[in-house]
């Protein structure tokens, strides 16, 4: 009899089992939310540069044979994948992909762009532990609003990375009208979570009234440079950002300044400082006008770039978060050469001219998010 009740107990306490687990695999679900977004373009690249190297300073019609950045085709450019899910009140968690194709390799790599433990105790204090969205390149991003035509000012031109590996602090402050958030981080981006023998930091000011948007902010650190290099300087970048959007427009200019960027580990200094203008115009519902304008002068030496920068479109959202736009894009480099998110743009120095080189791209950009 004995053995009977305990087997009748052990049957009901399996079937108690078997009903709860797809309630709890539901309330798992219902928590957890599924995003995509994905930037992609048809488009023609041309470009050339002089090289004042040789004699005659020749020009050449573009990049060498097997170039993936040069002439007509369809690339996809960014492809994110982000799962979000809730525990708690105070507790949730983020795991995003990114999706991007290598050249090196020649085939399409999967990193962790974002995968962070999210403490809200209030939402003036939030907490992350993990990769995460910097403070100041996807804030500018969101001002900006055509991530998907251009990266921004900071991006574009590799003096900062949009995530990385750390402990971050966030919060609104008297009903948003203030924000913030620091960072402490690897300071090698989120595709290279290293040690080093230091932590960098980044913060992030902001105020929202009106439509207007006021931010400033900054870096320092020593960019994620592993144990047992001699360092011989701190990267510092200092950054601004004033913008209106409103009444259909939506306006505004970025700026920052940055020193000892590719100079950590060299006895030599440089510096660099740009700025970019950029506007929009939704003439009609669903169609509006947009441009950019940017400049950016790094120094090392007596090496001295120029780099301008500039793009032109329009723009149709049959449907919210889903866009389509007509762009032409022109980059130039003076003085020698620039790295950005476009390439290598400009020419290499030498005794035979001024080295120079020009990038032009026309065709049509999308972007999808869900």
């Amino acid at each position: 009899m004995k053995g009977k009740i305990i087997l009748l107990a052990s049957a009901a306490a399996a079937m108690v089992a078997m009903t709860a687990a797809p309630a709890s695999a539901e309330a798992w679900w219902e928590n957890t939310k599924i995003s995509g977004r994905m930037y992609y373009d048809l488009t023609n690249i041309s470009q050339d540069y002089h090289d004042s190297s040789t004699v005659g300073n020749p020009k050449f019609n573009g990049p060498a044979a097997g170039t993936n950045t040069y002439g007509t085709g369809f690339d996809i450019k960014r492809f994110y994948i982000g799962i979000d899910h809730t525990f708690n009140d105070v507790f949730s968690a983020n795991v995003t992909t990114d999706f991007l194709y290598d050249s090196g390799s020649k085939a399409t790599q999967i990193y962790i762009k974002k995968a962070y433990l999210q403490a809200k105790f209030d939402p003036a204090f939030i907490v992350r532990l993990g990769s995460s969205d910097m403070p100041w390149i996807p804030f500018a991003e969101g001002v900006y609003g055509y991530r998907y035509v251009e990266n921004t000012l900071i991006d574009r031109t590799k003096y900062g990375t949009s995530a990385d590996w750390g402990a971050y602090l966030q919060g609104d402050l008297a009903g948003k009208l203030l924000s913030y958030e620091f960072a402490v981080v690897n300071g090698n981006g989120y595709k290279n979570p290293s040690r080093a023998d230091s932590v960098d930091f980044e913060g992030r000011i902001s105020l929202k009234y009106n439509g207007f948007v006021a931010a400033i902010g900054g870096y320092d650190g020593k960019l994620g440079v592993t144990h047992g290099v001699t360092t011989h300087h701190d990267a510092t970048r200092f950054d601004a950002i004033l913008a209106y959007v409103g009444n259909g427009a939506h306006v505004g200019v970025e700026y920052f300044n940055a020193n000892d960027w590719k100079s950590v580990t060299k006895t030599t200094t440089d510096k660099a400082d740009g700025y970019s203008f950029f506007g929009a115009y939704e003439f009609v519902p669903q169609w509006s006008l947009f441009g950019r304008y940017d400049y950016v002068n790094p120094k090392s030496g007596s090496s001295s770039v120029k780099d301008n920068y500039y793009n032109v479109g329009i723009q149709y959202e049959p449907y919210k978060m889903v866009d389509f736009s007509l762009v032409y894009k022109h980059d130039d480099a003076k003085g020698g050469e620039i790295s950005t998110s476009n390439g290598t743009i400009g020419g290499i120095t030498g005794p035979y001219g001024n080295a120079q080189g020009a990038y032009d791209e026309i065709g049509l950009f999308g972007n999808f998010q869900w």
